[in-house]
């Protein structure tokens, strides 16, 4: 595989779940918690993809069965990957706060968190 070929797996993969994170909080404000939840799944396999592509990456240059050449694109590629893991992070907490906050909206004469 080619060092562009892997760089734009990183980037097509990261980006799509970082998208797919962003449309979760979203159904989660439209209090579509089941969608927030099919999103985030997909979020996770998209980056667990994206990470196989890095470990085996790290992994061939630590066996020294080849060197990855670092340039402003492969930076690109990791940057996209970290950007979407960060993204999935924030989801799932801001998720976890509609949960809550639409859960304390619905008890009469208790105060919301």
């Amino acid at each position: 595989m080619t060092t562009e070929t892997i760089v734009m797996e990183l980037v097509v993969k990261g980006g799509s779940a970082r998208s797919k994170a962003i449309l979760a909080i979203q159904a989660a404000r439209e209090k579509n918690f089941e969608k927030a939840s099919a999103l985030m799944e997909e979020c996770s396999k998209a980056l667990l993809s994206a990470h196989e592509v890095q470990t085996e990456l790290i992994q061939e240059e630590l066996n020294g069965e080849g060197e990855t050449r670092m340039s402003l694109i492969m930076i690109h590629g990791q940057d996209h990957l970290m950007n979407a893991m960060t993204v999935q992070d924030l989801a799932e907490q801001m998720i976890e706060m509609y949960r809550i906050m639409y859960k304390n909206e619905n008890r009469k004469g208790d105060e919301v968190l």
